[in-house]
């Protein structure tokens, strides 16, 4: 599924430590925030990009208070993507959306009642009000 969406390289976070292989990679998006901001770092070729998309609050917070300094200092870029939405990025996702330029991927659907199960699940999922 994610080589059909465009992946180059896939990595099992479960079987492998993809901070720990060597490689370099020039955009991380971390969506979990499985490490600390200093393994994401370490991962990064020298003008890579590290997105922050989710994790703990702590790996929120050093990548919002630190990434500036990082950026400017090492030549990484550093982003953490706001939940904040507005007017204007909800029209530009639906622009993108109806482009079939962003395909969402869904993995499985919950009812409303069984919300605490698809949390345990933690992929991509909806939970269905009805």
């Amino acid at each position: 599924m994610v080589r059909s969406i465009g992946a180059d390289h896939i990595i099992d976070y479960t079987k492998e430590d993809f901070t720990r292989n060597g490689q370099r990679y020039d955009l991380i998006l971390a969506a979990n925030g499985y490490h600390p901001i200093s393994d994401y770092l370490r991962a990064l070729s020298p003008s890579g990009i590290y997105v922050v998309a989710g994790g703990s609050m702590r790996q929120l917070f050093q990548a919002g208070s630190k990434g500036g300094r990082i950026s400017r200092n090492e030549g990484w870029k550093v982003y953490v993507v706001s939940l904040v939405q507005c007017q204007k990025d909800l029209i530009f996702m639906k622009e993108l959306l109806e482009s079939e330029k962003v395909v969402p991927v869904i993995d499985g659907c919950y009812p409303l009642y069984k919300t605490a199960e698809a949390f345990r699940y933690y992929e991509k999922v909806v939970i269905t009000v009805v």
